[in-house]
């Protein structure tokens, strides 16, 4: 007897199906696992995804301008991704390091997952076993820092976030050992500092903070409590941590349009603090690696920066010292009003507005916190080192 198809000498269609659908899944790319298990972000609105939306607070972004490269305004303070959003995200191009190519496949990873890292304001249970943005805008290290703009979480306040969190993954992992076990092979990105010079030493219309302290002594009180909280991180399982140091915020749009003669020269006075900041900073990466376990590196955020603007043409920028969008000298006197059509050639500018980078911006400073572009952008090692330990 002749089988199914012999006698018109046709496969039946649904073994052609079958082929079909098989040679197409043969074409698409293998789809690894995550390089890590889970990935906790720590910060302020350089990396707020979201956790101001519903707070009673001036320092939100969501609504447009803001996200008009992403999907809509999400409450990140940029127009597309943030820097921890490219470290969870891989240039399609994998291996080939490329700073200045602008066109980032979404669809890949550089840490290997499949979707954004979220916030914790909209996740709970076995989501969290993927990390966590705890990043509240205009949050400090101190908790008075920011307060003239409302509802924000302080840095002690995300840590008190992540411990319920850390509960929950016991709790669904079995034991406070599994849920180590799992903990010590994330990657933890924090990134603190900014606003307590921003939004309060320097603010001496609602801080007595730059009165009170030399930088020398700012600084200095800043570490100490950070290396407290730094601390509590530990002890709720933290062993591989990126501490990102402050960036140049002498040169944002908003210090420009106060203080810089020439709109183009940047604040000298405020860097200058923010250096013994970051000083201190790397002194303190050392002395939490003496720590069982743990592996602290220094992500060189300034230096990152000041090579961005000292070279800003061969990553296809033009603009540096003004913001897509906002008001007054230098774009720099307040963030994106509501529905403001921003500039169209966003990929030329650093800044988006006042006070923080376009995703071309944040493409740059983010792929080279994964992988350094020069040895001082990481000490004593970048993140994609940081994951193999």
């Amino acid at each position: 007897m002749a089988h199914a198809g012999e006698l018109t000498g046709k496969a039946p269609m649904a073994v052609v199906v079958a082929v079909v659908v098989l040679l197409l899944v043969l074409e698409l790319p293998a789809k690894a696992d995550p390089q890590v298990p889970c990935y906790f972000i720590f910060g302020d609105s350089l990396v707020d995804n979201g956790n101001n939306n519903d707070m009673g607070s001036l320092a939100v972004a969501n609504y447009p301008p803001y996200g008009i490269d992403f999907d809509g305004p999400s409450g990140r303070f940029t127009n597309g991704l943030t820097t921890v959003d490219v470290i969870d995200n891989k240039n399609s191009k994998q291996e080939v390091y490329d700073v200045s190519d602008q066109n980032l496949d979404r669809a890949a990873r550089l840490l290997g997952f499949n979707d954004l890292i979220p916030p914790y304001a909209t996740t709970r249970g076995r989501a969290l076993l993927s990390g966590a943005n705890f990043a509240s805008a205009a949050a400090g290290i101190r908790e008075e820092t920011g307060r003239q703009l409302g509802g924000r979480i302080p840095f002690g306040g995300q840590l008190q976030n992540y411990q319920s969190a850390v509960q929950e993954m016991v709790s669904i992992l079995g034991d406070e050992d599994s849920a180590a076990n799992y903990l010590s092979k994330c990657i933890f990105s924090v990134g603190m500092g900014s606003n307590d010079y921003l939004n309060n030493y320097f603010m001496p219309a609602f801080y007595n903070t730059g009165q009170q302290y030399t930088p020398e002594q700012f600084a200095d009180e800043l570490i100490q409590q950070y290396s407290q909280q730094l601390r509590t991180l530990y002890n709720y399982g933290a062993r591989k941590v990126a501490l990102i140091g402050v960036g140049q915020v002498g040169c944002s749009p908003n210090e420009l349009a106060q203080h810089s003669p020439n709109g183009v020269t940047c604040v000298e006075e405020i860097n200058s603090a923010i250096k013994i900041f970051n000083g201190k900073l790397i002194n303190l990466v050392d002395q939490f690696n003496t720590m069982d376990g743990a592996h602290f590196i220094y992500i060189n955020g300034y230096g990152i920066f000041e090579d961005i603007i000292k070279n800003a043409g061969s990553y296809g920028l033009t603009v540096t010292n003004r913001g897509c969008c906002g008001v007054g000298r230098n774009n720099g006197q307040i963030t994106c009003l509501p529905y403001q059509s921003p500039c169209s050639n966003r990929k030329e500018y650093l800044f988006f507005d006042a006070f923080h980078p376009t995703e071309a911006g944040n493409i740059i400073v983010g792929r080279r916190s994964y992988k350094a572009g020069s040895p001082s952008d990481a000490y004593p090692m970048d993140i994609s080192h940081l994951v193999r330990v």
